[in-house]
Formats: C-alpha cells, sequence, structure tokens
C-alpha cells in the first residue's frame, strides 16, 4: 500500500512513504516523464528550423523518435488535454471549452496518471496539465501545484508590467522583457520542483518504483515573458512576418479565427491587423520563450540523468496544439489549418534501437495514452478511442494509420471536422441537426501551406465523396 502526503517547508517538499516493500521486491517497471509544452509549434531545431534555440529538446529527439505528423484533437487547450489525457475524443468527453470539467461530463473516466497509479506507480505533477483550475485530484498520488498566482496568472513579474494589467482587467502587455533569474517566472519554478520532486522519490530509503511524474511549462504561452537572456539569443532582424497573410483563397469564413485571445492584451489593435513591427517584436518574444522554456526542460532532464534514473525512464514530450505568427494575418490557435492542428511530439524508451530517428506516420495525441502502457507494460483500459504507436518505435517507416481526426467548434451550433490523410486536409463544416454549411480541402503535396480550399475545383470532384466517407467513419470511432 502506497501513501504520500506533500509538505512544503522553507520550499523543499518533504515526501512520507509509508508501508513500502523494499525496491528489491517491486516489479521492475519504467518510470515516466511526461512533459508538456503550452502553444508550442513544431518548428524546432530538430524539425529542421535553423533559427530557433532548442538544443534540450533537441537532444531529446536525437535519443528518441520524433513524429513528423503528430495531430492534436482540438486546437485549445482544455479539450486537447482532456482528449490526450482521458484517452477519449472531443465529442466523447463533451468538453469543447475551456471551462467544462470532463469529471461533469465522464465523471468515471480513468485517466492516463490515474491509470498509472491505480497499477502501483507513484503519479507526481507540477505546472500545467490540466487547464487552468480544472485539476484532477484522483489522477494523483502527489498533488502538485499549477505555480501560477492567483491574482497575476499571467505571470508578470515587473511592477510596471503588474500596474498595466491592473488597468487592463489583468491583460497587461503582450510580452516582458527583464534581467530576471529563470525562476522569476513560472516555469523556472516548475523545473525547481520537477527536479525536488524526482530527488524526493529517488533518494528516500526504499521509496516506491516506479514513478509518473507530469511536468507542464506554460512558454511559449501568451504573454511572451521571458528572462531577459533568451530574448538576447535572437536579433529582431531574424524574424520575417509570413509570406501568406490572409485566409486560404475561397476558404469559408468558419475557417478563420479573430484572434481575440491576443487582441485582450493592452496595446494590441482591437481589430485589424498589427503593425509590422509590433508583430516581429511579438515573434521575436514567442521564440524568446520557447527557449526559455527548453532551458527548463534540460535543467529536468540532466537531473534525471544524475539521479541515475534516465536508463529507466520513459520520457515524453508532446505539445497541446499549434499557434499562428501572423500565419493567414491571424495569431493564437482555434482552427482546424494544418499549422494549429499538427503539434510537435517526441519519446525516448529505455533499450529502444531508433534513437534519433524520424517518422512520417500519422499519429494522434489521443493514441499516447495507450502508447504509454504498451511502453510500460500495463493492461490498457477498454475506453481507449486512440492506438498505440509502440510499433512505430521499431520500425519508424511502417505503414500506419489512414488519417488523423481534429476538430473545431463555431458557436454553439456547428462543428468543424478535419481530416488529415497523407496528401490532403479535408475539412467539413456541420450544423447540429447534420446540415452541412462548408468545406474546404487542401491539397498538401500541392500546396503545402494551404494556401486554397480546392473544395470547389472540378478536378478534386471523385475525391470529395472518398473522403467524407473517410471522414465519417473516423468520427463513428469517436461515439
Amino acid at each position: 500500500m502506497i501513501s504520500i502526503a506533500p509538505a512544503v517547508a522553507g520550499g523543499l517538499i518533504v515526501v512520507f512513504l509509508v508501508s513500502l516493500k523494499p525496491r528489491s521486491e517491486v516489479p521492475a517497471r519504467p518510470n515516466v516523464l511526461f512533459i508538456a509544452v503550452d502553444d508550442l509549434r513544431p518548428e524546432l531545431g530538430c524539425y529542421g528550423d535553423g533559427l530557433v534555440k532548442s538544443p534540450n529538446i533537441d537532444r531529446l529527439a536525437a535519443s528518441g523518435l520524433l513524429f513528423e505528423r503528430a495531430y492534436c484533437q482540438q486546437a485549445v487547450c482544455s479539450p486537447s488535454r482532456t482528449s490526450l489525457l482521458t484517452g477519449l475524443r472531443p465529442d466523447s468527453t463533451r468538453v469543447y471549452d475551456l471551462t467544462t470539467h470532463f469529471r461533469t461530463t465522464v465523471p468515471d473516466v480513468v485517466t492516463l496518471p490515474q491509470h498509472f497509479k491505480n497499477n502501483g506507480y507513484v503519479t507526481a505533477w507540477w505546472g500545467k496539465l490540466y487547464h487552468a483550475n480544472l485539476t484532477d485530484p484522483i489522477s494523483w498520488t502527489l498533488q502538485g501545484e499549477q505555480m501560477e498566482p492567483k491574482s497575476n496568472w499571467r505571470a508578470y513579474a515587473t511592477e510596471a508590467s503588474k500596474q498595466i494589467a491592473a488597468r487592463h482587467d489583468g491583460a497587461g502587455p503582450a510580452f516582458e522583457r527583464a534581467e530576471l533569474p529563470d525562476n522569476a517566472y513560472p516555469d523556472g519554478k516548475i523545473a525547481e520542483k520537477a527536479i525536488e520532486t524526482l530527488r524526493a522519490i529517488r533518494d528516500k530509503p526504499n521509496a516506491a518504483r516506479p514513478f509518473f511524474l507530469a511536468v507542464g511549462f506554460y512558454k511559449p504561452h501568451l504573454p511572451f515573458n521571458a528572462p531577459k537572456k533568451y530574448w538576447d539569443l535572437y536579433q529582431r532582424s531574424d524574424f520575417k512576418l509570413p509570406t501568406r497573410q490572409t485566409p486560404p483563397d475561397d476558404a469559408p469564413a468558419l475557417a478563420s479565427t479573430g484572434w481575440g485571445e491576443l487582441r485582450s492584451y493592452a496595446g494590441i489593435p482591437a481589430q485589424g491587423p498589427l503593425p509590422d513591427e509590433q508583430a516581429q517584436e511579438l515573434i521575436h518574444g514567442y521564440h524568446a520563450c520557447v527557449s526559455y522554456t527548453d532551458a527548463q526542460i534540460g535543467k529536468v532532464l540532466d537531473e534525471l540523468k544524475r539521479l541515475g534514473l534516465e536508463d529507466n525512464t520513459i520520457v515524453v514530450l508532446w505539445g497541446d496544439h499549434g499557434w499562428k505568427l501572423g500565419d493567414y494575418g491571424q495569431w493564437c490557435k482555434h482552427t482546424n489549418f494544418e499549422i494549429d492542428t499538427r503539434v510537435p511530439l517526441m519519446v525516448r524508451v529505455p533499450g529502444m534501437k531508433t534513437a534519433g530517428q524520424k517518422t512520417r506516420a500519422l499519429v494522434e495525441m489521443v493514441d499516447l495514452y495507450p502508447f504509454l502502457c504498451d511502453a510500460a507494460n500495463l493492461p490498457k483500459p477498454a475506453h481507449l478511442q486512440g492506438d498505440s504507436f509502440a510499433p512505430l518505435l521499431a520500425k519508424p517507416g511502417l505503414a500506419w494509420k489512414e488519417s488523423a481526426l481534429s476538430q473545431y467548434p463555431r458557436g454553439n451550433d456547428t462543428m468543424g471536422y478535419s481530416l488529415r490523410t497523407d496528401r490532403y486536409r479535408f475539412t467539413k463544416w456541420v450544423k447540429s441537426d447534420g446540415t452541412v454549411v462548408a468545406a474546404e480541402l487542401y491539397d498538401l503535396k500541392k500546396d503545402p501551406n494551404s494556401t486554397a480550399n480546392v473544395a470547389q475545383k472540378n478536378a478534386y470532384r471523385t475525391l470529395l465523396p472518398k473522403l467524407e466517407a473517410q471522414l465519417a467513419k473516423k468520427r463513428q470511432s469517436a461515439l
């Protein structure tokens, strides 16, 4: 029987372990380090981006398997995270917004960390795993903290920013750059807590093994607050504005977003485009935050190795959705576009033979739950709607899924279902009564940046019924 109670004293975590079997009697199962990053585009050194500085994520990818085509189920925080952590698609969780807790819609579902806890793991968390205050205590043995101050959840560190925020309903500047240490912001504190937790679990005599430690980093989510040294890694002139600053040709209005998330910040125009100089500054800030979070991830990975835990720990790093940096003249997420639904994903499993390789197999974030069950040799719950991609670790080029499914609602009565196949992205906008109000088709072989909706073009007329049938089959699997 495992009982762990946390206490915080003098900034240190004290973990009490009661009635534990000696380590020699505990079955040898791998630990899990589960790293989430908010709003992270799959534009990193390991994904071939020559500008962004992400050395720690890159070295993780070099020792694991990188997924080039992984897709979230809905491009906004809570629905995406809920889907991944429950193993259910949004139409099953019925979580489409930032306020609905899945325990009100699927109260008895066993979450990913809860399943590991039920199978003898010590489960712990720090930072952003579920969205905002939508935590789930039953999932965890050791209760962590989100580390965002409640009265200043955007975590401004300078008095100037705090004063602007106080006059602006809490949303101050869209970025902050100051001579501050890493732990002036939540992600620095989260890395410290993760390291303390690793030490506490590892160093206690006869400590329970194995562990599932979830670490959720906030940046590069808005506001782009990061210590100045990470801004200084880049020159402003490094950053160019997107070449495409208008929506795709012939795309329905439903496809786009008004990027209200960014517009809520002080100094951002209430309507219309951003001035070029301001857009360039925000792109700079986004990259500074990527490098800042990369450094925090590096600290945790280094401690995992220093403690001698690396060789028996599965490491997963994932993003909850993509993010637009002026692409199509838009910002933030909240669409079914490829740039919003495609996410970074990499896994490292002890003893894997494909370290440093990449796979172009289509995978979905709902597949991560069953994969981790296989990787840890745990039974898979019957409710899971994804497919374990464990075979890809042995054969990254293996023929795999035909498609990935994402969705995004518009208002209370319209849902856009988006199918990503090897070549195409097909999106169908459907009202609750089944009426189809719009369709999109992007030929990513001919048009990799999705600049034109070709759903009405004669050349694709015979293809559409096939994609519609494929989409219907995929949607049915979520019911």
